[in-house]
């Protein structure tokens, strides 16, 4: 049987692994072993190791590398301690390949590791672009390390072959977080608004707001601008808590302020894949600079406000409405996307991000891959270059 270890570090990246996890149980060929590490331990995020093994899953290893306050270097040490614990990992039960998603330092660390290790890599959601973070360098970094790559649309897999990947190794199979959809337990009204402590009436507002790395010191201001034109709506808003990134706690004690005298607002560490998606359903926008408003709100024609410049060259669908960081710009966004008529023009929209099988695929293409030396190793594959290289040559 084929041993595949699943990495996660975090709430977001194990709600698109549960469709690939499922699948995996449903392969005779297959068994997965959860390496668990990242805000998964931490108090401040919702103790989410917690959700895992409530929701039926096996955490085989436990890889603690959170270190608390996250700065700059509370971040490096994070990934240093990744390295450490992985190496850990891999040396007392090695398995036949690592799975590794998306594009944050905690699955960094473990992809660098497996490649010190020798280890077949296989990544999930390369060849995208958030261009105002540094996970936009750290996705590219993991896709050079990997072997096989499990792209969301057929211009992604350009972009990793770009990359010099082997078209052989890169499938397009959608993203797997569009799986959850398909046959979700739906959460009634009445059980959202006892877990967010508010009357969801109106439409609530769904928010989410993470740090934009390559713009140090600017968590503050721009969720300040944000907070000014929910101020002006004063609509029902949940607010969930960011990524355990640097100046993510200046963000949460943000958020906490900003909820503690306004009756119509509500924190939210962690809601679940369930509940964060039964909002998504039941909202009447989503706001913010998440990558789910990006690619899991298409599904619902839900509207979305993304702020700055975080996402800025993902792909996305007609709903999504990009604004600066300032509050005039997202209020006027924000009532355009309250609109019946915007959401009407939404109605029957396409994801392009795939229909909701990616999981199933993911599982027959590691069950049947060939795991000979030469996916270990890697050649170039170059394409045809059509920017002139003229104005940038040396010499």
């Amino acid at each position: 049987m084929r041993t595949i270890a699943v990495v996660t570090g975090a709430r977001a990246d194990f709600g698109i692994y549960t469709p690939v996890l499922k699948a995996i149980d449903n392969t005779p060929e297959l068994q997965h072993r959860i390496h668990a590490c990242g805000g998964h331990f931490s108090p401040v995020f919702g103790n989410t190791i917690d959700e895992i093994e409530a929701s039926g899953f096996n955490v085989a290893e436990k890889i603690e590398t959170f270190t608390g306050t996250q700065g700059s270097q509370e971040i490096a040490n994070s990934m240093a301690r990744g390295m450490t614990g992985f190496a850990d990992v891999f040396s007392r039960n090695r398995p036949d390949m690592v799975l590794v998603l998306g594009d944050r330092y905690e699955m960094f660390a473990a992809a660098a590791t497996a490649l010190i290790f020798a280890l077949p890599l296989a990544h999930i959601h390369g060849g995208e672009l958030s261009e105002g973070a540094i996970d936009d360098a750290l996705r590219h970094a993991i896709t050079k390390m990997s072997h096989l790559h499990f792209v969301s649309s057929e211009s992604h897999a350009r972009r990793v072959i770009q990359l010099g990947e082997r078209p052989e190794f890169v499938h397009v199979t959608g993203a797997p977080g569009l799986d959850n959809l398909i046959d979700i337990d739906w959460p009634g009204i009445s059980e959202l608004e006892d877990a967010v402590g508010l009357t969801l009436s109106p439409a609530p507002i769904l928010a989410t707001f993470h740090p934009v790395t390559l713009e140090p010191q600017s968590a503050t201001a721009q969720i300040g601008e944000m907070f000014a034109a929910l101020d002006e709506i004063q609509r029902p808003t949940v607010i969930t808590y960011p990524n355990a990134d640097a100046e993510g706690q200046d963000i949460i004690d943000d958020i906490d302020r900003f909820v503690q005298i306004r009756p119509w607002a509500s924190a939210q560490p962690s809601l679940g894949v369930r509940r964060y998606f039964g909002l998504m359903r039941m909202a009447v926008a989503m706001i913010g600079n998440s990558s789910s408003g990006i690619i899991e709100a298409a599904s619902f024609g839900l509207p979305v406000v993304n702020i700055g410049d975080r996402q800025r060259g993902r792909s996305h669908g007609a709903n999504v409405l990009n604004v600066p960081p300032r509050r005039a710009d997202i209020l006027g966004a924000l009532e355009r996307a309250a609109e019946p008529s915007f959401r009407a023009e939404l109605d029957g929209m396409t994801n392009p991000y795939g229909d909701g099988t990616a999981g199933t695929r993911i599982a027959e293409i590691l069950r049947k891959i060939d795991l000979d030396p030469g996916l270990l190793k890697k050649t170039f594959h170059d394409t045809d270059v059509t920017t002139s290289t003229k104005d940038h040559a040396c010499g």
